[in-house]
């Protein structure tokens, strides 16, 4: 298995490199940054098999809930059960760190910073 990980949080996409040769116990030790904004719930990771000529595989997907993030700026590696069709089909161990931006650093009031976008007041 030459498995990698595209995490998804609403909109923003990113692609993990191919663990090639690792098969079931792959370990990327990569980092991903997204900016999210207020009602962001969950990280969504789908594990998937590159494969060469055919489309990819998919192995199973993890939802991680982001609240607990949000409140302690960090969680420690941590275990989350990889799903497909509702069935466990592994584990995947990832830790993860928040860093709040300060939005009067970027010249936006207090209740004009939404998703990123500096919101008209017109």
């Amino acid at each position: 298995m030459d498995p990698y990980a595209i995490l998804t949080v609403r909109s923003q996409e990113k692609k993990s490199s191919v663990a090639s040769g690792k098969g079931t116990e792959p370990e990327w030790n990569e980092t991903f940054l997204f900016s999210v904004s207020e009602g962001v719930e969950e990280l969504l990771i789908k594990l998937l098999d590159s494969d060469t000529g055919t489309n990819d595989d998919l192995v199973g997907e993890v939802s991680v809930p982001l609240e607990a993030l949000f409140a302690e700026g960090s969680i420690p590696v941590t275990a989350y059960s990889v799903v497909k069709d509702q069935e466990y089909k592994g584990e995947l161990r990832l830790g993860l760190n928040f860093t709040p931006e300060d939005t009067r650093e970027r010249g936006f009031g207090e209740d004009e910073s939404y998703g990123g976008w500096k919101q008209s007041s017109f």
